[in-house]
């Protein structure tokens, strides 16, 4: 586990794919617990760790994934996420190049909970929530570009899917139509960086994920 930042009220930690942020039905052992551990090492505190879970990232996605190490920190980190005040930037890897080198996608997207799928429409439909993010191309590699996204809402599965129904599904990602998987089962899609203002101490805050593997083999533009 590679910590990114840490202080006394929030750690920020850069996950890897495969891992899940809080315990499952898996019964793996989730990225919260690893985090607590650490903490537990580190200070030499006795007893239990505090930890709260502000935000998730699915399984498959590396990333950054911030953590509350305080229960001010957490009631207020929980109220910045719900209103948007923490912005996240994604970088995904794509086998198609899309049409335009950048723009905003709108769909409309309902969730099957027995697929754990998204499906996008171009119109409303029943069930159907409204789904915005802006990309654009900044790197290719030889035989793949990588776009950054930058989401405006928060819906299940919204990068994965809107891209795909642009005809750009991400590397790796069978459930949304990509045509081989990763090898290690990772889709290359990666929370790249994170800005908000420190929920104590009202400071500005930039961090970004370390640049490693395949998203590292990319020629910016």
């Amino acid at each position: 586990m590679e910590v990114v930042y840490e202080d006394n009220h929030i750690i920020v930690v850069a996950k890897e794919s495969g891992e899940i942020v809080q315990g499952d039905k898996t019964g793996d052992t989730p990225l919260s617990e690893t985090v607590k551990q650490y903490i537990k090492e580190a200070y030499a505190k006795p007893g239990d760790v505090f930890l709260g879970v502000v935000h998730r990232l699915d399984r498959p996605v590396s990333g950054l994934v911030m953590f509350a190490r305080t229960s001010k920190a957490l009631a207020r980190l929980n109220k910045m996420f719900a209103e948007g005040q923490v912005h996240k930037t994604y970088w995904a890897i794509t086998k198609n190049c899309p049409a335009e080198p950048q723009g905003t996608l709108v769909h409309w997207l309902v969730r099957n909970e027995q697929q754990n799928k998204s499906y996008a429409y171009d119109k409303e439909v029943p069930r159907s929530k409204r789904a915005e993010l802006d990309y654009r191309v900044i790197g290719r590699s030889d035989n793949y570009y990588l776009l950054e996204v930058n989401l405006k809402t928060g819906r299940h599965h919204q990068i994965r899917c809107q891209l795909a129904k642009m005809g750009c599904p991400i590397k790796g990602d069978l459930k949304y139509g990509a045509k081989r998987s990763n090898p290690d089962g990772s889709i290359s899609l990666q929370a790249h960086s994170m800005q908000f203002i420190h929920p104590v101490s009202k400071k500005e805050i930039l961090l970004t994920m370390p640049l490693q593997g395949e998203f590292s083999n990319f020629n910016l533009f």
